[in-house]
């Protein structure tokens, strides 16, 4: 389903309204240790790691929604007083900013955040994918090493010696993979600072979601790998919201996402049938 209308520009109003560079070694328990990683998804991914790089390869989808996440993430932090406004057009707007992103596969969304002088952490619970992001890391001369690290570990494992650290956490065309949605979402705002934000960026559960992720995206135009998704796992943007509210965050941004194939180009919309985005802020303590 082709929304009406797309919006190319992101609008402040709406969101008003609505660390030396480590490498960490891979765990051998992460397999078996937490049900929350579903292993067949993570092997799924890791057949695409020689690909991840390549912007017109399987992943180009990926490359091209940087156009939509990295405005998200910036506008986001300005419009809730972690970054100053007057920030905004500097190359180095995220400066001094600690970001994590839960389920960073190769780098693509993770490298971006860094060359905004962000303090990046990327962790996966797939070693090949942490390799090609790692690999990719080393050979970008305009990257500052120091301000990116990468971890393969799942959110579980970072989450109990990272307790309230970061200024975002983000998560980004995960959750639709997640199998228990809550304890992965009570894990990540462990990590968030009070006042920090939490980025989503995901599948809805609607019938134009099935006949778009699935049918088109992986059937018919191949844009994917067959069995990328499970629309069992898409999760509704009001349902999502419940959970977060759960967790004393409020949710200040929903937004809708329109993947245009044939252009390979993202663009935002009102409609939040296939795919959305939503900003939540983990709320003081009173």
């Amino acid at each position: 389903m082709i929304p009406q209308h797309c919006l190319r520009l992101f609008r402040q109003t709406a969101f008003l309204q609505r660390t030396s560079r480590s490498f960490s070694s891979p765990s051998d328990t992460i397999r078996t240790q937490y049900s929350n990683v579903d292993q067949r998804e993570v092997e799924n991914l890791s057949k695409q790691s020689t690909e991840w790089w390549d912007p017109n390869g399987p992943i180009r989808g990926l490359h091209a929604m940087n156009a939509l996440r990295v405005p998200l993430i910036r506008d986001g932090l300005i419009a809730t007083g972690v970054v100053e406004r007057d920030r905004i057009q500097k190359p180095d707007v995220l400066r001094n900013v600690n970001i994590l992103e839960v389920g960073c596969g190769g780098g693509i969304l993770t490298e971006v955040l860094a060359r905004l002088q962000a303090n990046v952490v990327g962790i996966d619970p797939s070693e090949k994918l942490i390799g090609v992001a790692k690999d990719h890391a080393k050979e970008n001369r305009s990257l500052k090493q120091d301000l990116i690290q990468y971890h393969v570990e799942t959110i579980e494992q970072h989450a109990v010696k990272n307790s309230e650290r970061y200024d975002a956490v983000v998560s980004s065309e995960v959750l639709e993979h997640v199998n228990d949605k809550v304890a992965f979402i009570e894990q990540c705002l462990s990590t968030l600072k009070p006042g920090g934000s939490f980025f989503i960026t995901t599948i809805n559960k609607t019938t134009p979601s099935w006949l778009g992720a699935i049918v088109a995206a992986e059937q018919i135009f191949k844009l994917v790998p067959e069995g990328t998704h499970d629309w069992d796992k898409f999760i509704s943007p009001l349902d999502l919201q419940r959970i977060l509210s759960s967790y004393n965050c409020n949710t200040i941004l929903v937004h809708g996402m329109f993947y245009q194939f044939w252009s390979n180009q993202w663009c935002w919309t009102k409609n939040t049938d296939i795919n959305y985005a939503i900003q939540a802020v983990k709320m003081k303590e009173a």
